[in-house]
């Protein structure tokens, strides 16, 4: 196993629970050098990466007019970007092996979005649709893809791991307050951060993953309601749909 962070001491003591079975390597998702460099590690140390795990991430809380474009590019470079260079950097491996497991640690946005995580979301819509055309390319050759999907868990991403725009217009008061909201109940959300880590473990170990995987009932209810509206919006304006093709002949 390879455990990674910014700065490998981060990691170093979770590392030394397993022993000669794990390793810690310093991995700034944004540096290709350090990509480069923790796949050749954990090549040299266990003979190759079975099971990829993509969790680098942070948060950023704004309205779409507020964001500024410095954050919302370094949220992409992270969120995805670097998700993106991972893979590529682990599949030459996983094809010539034949076998190989990449799991992409989404979210809740990433399905569903609302504010103020518009930016946030849109890092987990195209790692979502990275993921599902990913899958269908590398099936054939014998690697699986997933995406897990996260409801509200009690982790440092509304604190350490947060950033918010710095110059809120008014006119987006109700915002602000979900901003509020989301900060003041971090230490109070329902789900447990150990359980998944259990799920991504389970995943790890099926012959047969799924595609996606949500986590908690929150994800599930929010999920459900949305496949529930966007039906009814297809069904409701279905005539419209099917009257832009050509004539039958």
């Amino acid at each position: 196993m390879v455990v990674t962070a910014r700065r490998a001491e981060a990691v170093q003591d979770l590392a030394d629970e397993f022993g000669d079975r794990a390793l810690a390597v310093a991995l700034d998702v944004t540096d290709t050098g350090q990509v480069a460099a923790a796949v050749a590690a954990a090549d040299e140390a266990f003979g190759g990466i079975d099971v990829l795990v993509n969790n680098a991430g942070h948060g950023y809380l704004s309205a779409v007019e507020e964001g500024e474009d410095a954050e919302v590019r370094k949220l992409f470079d992270v969120n995805y970007f670097g998700a993106v260079d991972m893979i590529k950097a682990v599949l030459p491996a996983m094809r010539a092996r034949g076998s190989g497991h990449i799991i992409n640690i989404s979210s809740m946005t990433g399905l569903v979005a609302n504010p103020p995580n518009a930016y946030y979301s849109s890092t987990k819509f195209a790692l979502e649709a990275l993921t599902e055309a990913l899958a269908t390319e590398v099936r054939p050759l014998g690697i699986k893809v997933t995406a897990v999907e996260p409801g509200a868990f009690r982790t440092d991403w509304a604190t350490r791991s947060m950033k918010e725009s710095g110059a809120p217009i008014t006119d987006y008061a109700d915002v602000a307050a979900r901003k509020d909201l989301i900060k003041q109940f971090a230490d109070h959300l329902p789900g447990d951060p150990r359980k998944v880590a259990e799920a991504v473990l389970m995943l790890a170990k099926l012959d047969d993953p799924p595609l996606r995987l949500l986590l908690g009932r929150d994800v599930l209810k929010a999920m459900r309601d949305k496949i529930a509206a966007l039906s009814a919006s297809i069904d409701e304006w279905e005539a419209v749909t099917k009257d832009v093709n050509f004539p039958a002949s």
